[in-house]
């Protein structure tokens, strides 16, 4: 029997499959019945041998052909074999039986008639554990896999994770050639144990090299350099070539992004590096809709130009109408134009040239605006994102003060810190975003502060994390001019899609008396969802809001009024983002009322 079982392992040849017991075929439907047996009980096992065995797969079909099924039995012997070896069982006995014949030994030509039955038979022999262990030598702080230990089960995935876990450490260290010398690795069939030695070769510390661009076009060469911001003669490192490749898939002016490193090491232990680039179309454009009972239609569209200047400059102008068909108000009117220079001063710093015309006809107030404001967003990571910008901004306003204008200067200032693992339906991570906005006075107001800030939070738990609960936090101030020397558009409401659900869009502010209201200087607003994936494409929500206006600069919750709101919404998965359809009623404070509001757009509402 020890033989046996060498000589299996040996010639690669076999493995098993579960199912416990025979699986019974309706007559007349599957042609082929397949028995998969395993001596004991290990359900866990028996199921990695079903997804493994390709006759399993088989006798879904009709009348399959013998031929097919003497070459999918033979297939099934390797594939169950690895499939044990995965599982740490080393000396196992496969065999595999078409009505009663080892498939094994029989011809896929020949001529047998009809199979109607396949017995599988596995006795996967004993669980092999590590005994001696080593790998060397290893990087500074290498971080082997905790299963690479001897006693614990000797898994493949644990040997090839920790030969990974050592090359990778080496590679971090600037050794990019790094790789597995030399293994050998022993299976001692008497003891049940794995011996494994890993040897490595770190191979030499290397610089970057050259850039070296392929398949551009239209955007500069020079420029596409600039963009990566690889830093020639510095240490080699993976993590500096990942955010070269983010670099120019942020530019947006390309398709297809892929650096790859040299095979061979250059001169003074340099490694070139070859960027290849598939360009995106030039042009793009989109459009987008919402949908409130209260608020009414709003439709938005973008142009954009990718690569204005031939160096990825990106030309974006969009435009949005609001308030069609709604009861809030008028029509607002917003048009827009952005110009981005990716790459400016550094590579992870754009420039940008913001110009903003804006129409609005709000329940309180009306205003009509024109803003310019130019400045830099700087990527310092992935997930975090800062702008410093200079700005002016003059304004036509109508409010409960009467008709007024202004003019200022800005200094906007932004942080955002973006960890969520799904920008459009978060099930995990947070967001966190915060604004500050200096303004000096020309006319019309005083010199002040407005800031925002916006916190949001995903915690998902449950069989495959199907409930999610989500939270938001939001808060705003302004600090300087009092409330009638305000701008009226820099003033805080309350109600609506973006706030409190089920209250009247904009509907809190600060009641002046003899039906007068204007915005506040402060708010706070606060929101929990819970999410309940009920099939892979719907999701069920209950949601509550509630929302704080104040006449103070900086919110503290007790001189203003609050309002809130709650209900139940659906929503459609389509690959791209869902498809959110509320419905929400008031629930306390002003501004209350009998009826309900519905909501419809992309994306959750936050």
């Amino acid at each position: 029997m020890a033989e046996r079982r060498r000589k299996a392992c040996r010639e690669a040849l076999r493995v098993l499959l579960f199912l416990a017991g025979p699986i019974s075929v309706p007559s007349g439907v599957l042609a082929l019945e397949v028995q998969i047996s395993t001596p004991g009980e290990n359900p866990a096992l028996n199921e990695t041998l079903g997804a493994a065995s390709l006759l399993m797969a088989l006798q879904a079909r009709k009348d399959p052909a013998t031929q097919d099924v003497v070459a999918t039995a033979r297939a099934d012997y390797q594939r169950l074999l690895t499939a044990l070896y995965e599982q740490a069982y080393y000396a196992p006995v496969i065999n595999i039986t078409l009505d009663g014949r080892e498939a094994a030994g029989l011809s896929p030509v020949a001529q047998l008639g009809e199979v109607r039955r396949a017995v599988i038979r596995v006795q996967p022999g004993p669980l092999f554990r590590f005994g001696d262990l080593r790998i060397a030598p290893l990087a500074p702080r290498t971080q082997l896999p905790q299963g690479f230990v001897s006693g614990q089960v000797a898994e493949v995935d644990v040997l090839r994770d920790t030969a990974e876990a050592g090359v990778d450490r080496w590679r971090a260290t600037g050794h990019a050639k790094a790789a597995v010398g030399a293994q050998q690795i022993s299976a001692l069939h008497d003891r049940a144990r794995i011996d494994a030695a890993i040897t490595l070769a770190p191979g030499p510390l290397l610089r970057f090299g050259d850039l070296l661009v392929t398949g551009n076009e239209d955007v500069r060469t020079k420029r596409i350099k600039e963009i990566a911001g690889l830093p020639k003669g510095e240490i080699y490192s993976p993590e500096t070539l990942d955010r070269a490749t983010e670099r120019l898939r942020r530019s947006g002016a390309f398709n297809v992004v892929t650096l790859s490193e040299a095979d061979e090491v250059g001169p003074d232990d340099t490694l070139d590096i070859t960027a290849q680039i598939t360009e995106a179309p030039p042009r793009r454009f989109s459009f987008g809709a919402e949908l409130s009972s209260l608020e009414g239609l709003g439709l938005s569209a973008m142009w954009m130009h990718r690569n204005l200047f031939g160096g990825a400059e990106r030309l974006r102008v969009d435009g949005e109408i609001g308030g069609l068909g709604g009861d809030s108000g008028g029509i607002d009117y917003r048009l827009g134009a952005r110009f981005e220079r990716p790459a400016t001063f550094q590579s992870d710093m754009d420039f940008y040239l913001d110009f903003e015309f804006e129409e609005l006809d709000e329940p309180a107030f009306s205003a009509t605006t024109f803003a310019l404001e130019s400045g830099i967003v700087h990527y310092a990571s992935e997930h975090r994102e800062f702008s410093y910008g200079l700005g002016y901004r003059v304004s036509e306003t109508v409010d409960a003060f009467g008709t007024g204008s202004y003019s200022i200067f800005t200094l906007p200032l932004s942080a955002r810190y973006d960890y969520r693992n799904d920008k459009l339906n978060a099930t995990s991570g947070y967001f966190a975003e915060a604004s500050v906005m200096p303004f000096v006075d020309l006319y019309g107001t005083k010199d002040g502060v407005r800031s925002k800030l916006d916190l949001r939070g995903y915690y998902s738990v449950g069989p495959e994390e199907r409930l999610t609960f989500a939270v938001r936090g939001q808060m705003g101030s302004l600090i300087g001019p009092n409330l009638a020397e305000a701008p009226a558009d820099f003033l805080y409401y309350s109600g609506g899609g973006g706030t409190v659900r089920g209250q009247g869009y904009q509907s809190l502010g600060v009641d002046l008396g003899g039906g007068n209201m204007t915005g506040g200087r402060s708010f706070l607003g606060l929101s929990g969802e819970l999410r309940v994936k009920t099939t892979e494409k719907i999701s069920l929500v209950g949601f509550y809001d509630t929302g704080y206006i104040g006449s103070e600069g900086f919110p503290d919750g007790s001189s203003g009024k609050w309002h809130s709101g709650a209900g139940v919404g659906v929503r459609y998965d389509t690959g791209i983002g869902p498809v959110r359809l509320d419905v929400a009623v008031p629930m306390d404070g002003p501004g209350s009322n009998s009826g309900f509001e519905v909501y419809i757009g992309i994306g959750q509402a936050f």
